[in-house]
């Protein structure tokens, strides 16, 4: 009897044991279901995954979305959801959506943006960019003889921030007075950046400008040399740049070679 009673001990121990370990490797069970663990675990890969950190003091939220998302699919089952033609077509978006969004990371991990690429972008930027950068303003207006006008306006002492502000054509420059900030002469049109090229410090264009926006009076503020950022402080922004260049190439690559009939 004794013994016997031992015998039950043990089993019950053990049975007590193997409850346990199956109930730590749940994360729940609901509605005598089992939720795996690793529903948690692959959901905070996807949160990670997106950019958004998930600190520990999150577990407990994202449990319970866990346990939200079995309760609302045993529901779903229940009514038969999952057979539906609606929910096929959006599962089968879905599987392409997510089956392409892996085809495109898998590129990427095998292609990676070097260092000695950043460095070579961010040298052509360098070198297109060197050189003096000007502080320039301007007047657009519609017709030539109005251009001429103001010319003659600023050079009998009227100013020329006063006329920008109420006939500039370029609303953006016109409520600042015209003033254009600090650039490089290539980020204007040609025929603006070579009248400016022929302007001194504090200098006036002596006839209109013609470009394809309009006639302008330009005046050059001032001049400095060229200020450009450190290799550093740019170099995220020059590799997610040529990440999507890659990746633009890539896909233009499968188009290409694709037979579409």
């Amino acid at each position: 009897m004794k013994k016997q009673l031992l015998s039950s001990l043990v089993a019950a121990a053990l049975l007590g044991t193997m409850a346990f370990s199956a109930t730590a490797q749940n994360l729940a069970i609901v509605n005598g279901k089992p939720v795996p663990k690793a529903r948690a675990d692959v959901l905070k890969q996807q949160l990670e995954r997106s950019g958004r950190p998930v600190p520990a003091e999150m577990d407990e939220q994202i449990k319970e979305e866990v346990i939200a998302r079995e309760i609302f699919l045993q529901e779903a089952g229940r009514r038969g959801l999952a057979a539906s033609p609606e929910y096929r077509q959006q599962m089968e978006l879905a599987r392409e959506t997510i089956l392409i969004r892996e085809l495109f990371a898998d590129f990427q991990k095998k292609n990676p943006v070097t260092d000695a690429e950043i460095k070579a972008e961010y040298d052509k930027f360098a070198a297109a960019n060197e050189g003096k950068e000007y502080h320039a303003a301007h007047i657009l207006v519609d017709s030539e003889d109005r251009a001429k006008a103001i010319i003659a306006e600023v050079n009998g002492g009227k100013k020329f921030e006063d006329i920008a502000k109420k006939e500039s054509k370029d609303p953006g420059s016109g409520a600042q007075g015209g003033d254009l900030g600090w650039s490089n002469p290539g980020n204007y049109v040609p025929e603006f950046s070579e009248a400016m090229l022929k302007l001194n410090k504090g200098e006036m264009t002596s006839a209109p400008v013609k470009t394809q926006f309009g006639w302008h009076v330009i005046r050059v503020i001032e001049t400095r040399q060229a200020q450009l950022p450190a290799l550093d402080d740019v170099k995220p922004q020059i590799a997610q740049q040529l990440e999507q260049q890659k990746l633009m190439q890539f896909q233009d690559g499968l188009r290409s070679k694709a037979k579409v009939q």
